[in-house]
């Protein structure tokens, strides 16, 4: 009898099993950028109803005003990152996809802001966006603990 019960308390004395130690430093410190800059990206849109002048600029996008078609992309991309940031840092089980969706989107919006940019509204010259040496590591590292984040078993 005292066996059975004790083998239904033993759950119990398992260590809570914490998914943010797969994310390695810079990962955890770009989580809380993220979040604080969704913050400010949508405290923008409360913000420009009483002035017209925003500064807003993310992957070489730039606009000032949060009421336009660029300013609207930026702000819904920065609530993604906040978004990703998050679900990171709370270990939510949909977090590795949600950032990957959100490196991969940040990767295009780079490309195309040093490609296809330059040749509709600037001078021609590609600008190397630094964004990349970040994303592409992001994406590899989030790719890596994929399995293991959603194969730990929860205490």
């Amino acid at each position: 009898m005292s066996e059975e019960l004790q083998s239904k308390f033993d759950e119990f004395d398992k260590p809570e099993i914490i998914r943010r130690n797969l994310l390695p430093w810079w990962i955890k410190t770009f989580s809380w950028i993220f979040m604080i800059l969704a913050v400010c990206g949508l405290g923008t849109l409360i913000g420009s109803a009483f002035s017209t002048n925003v500064q807003l600029s993310l992957y070489g996008f730039e606009t000032n005003t949060a009421y336009s078609g660029i300013g609207i992309f930026l702000i819904a991309v920065m609530a993604l990152k906040g978004y990703a940031g998050y679900s990171l840092w709370f270990e939510k089980a949909n977090a590795i996809s949600i950032a990957k969706i959100d490196a991969i989107i940040g990767v295009v919006i780079c490309v195309i802001s040093m490609f296809v940019l330059p040749f509709t509204s600037g001078d021609g010259h590609i600008q190397l966006r630094l964004e990349l040496l970040l994303l592409i590591p992001y994406f590899i590292k989030i790719n890596k603990i994929e399995y293991e984040w959603d194969n730990l078993e929860r205490a």
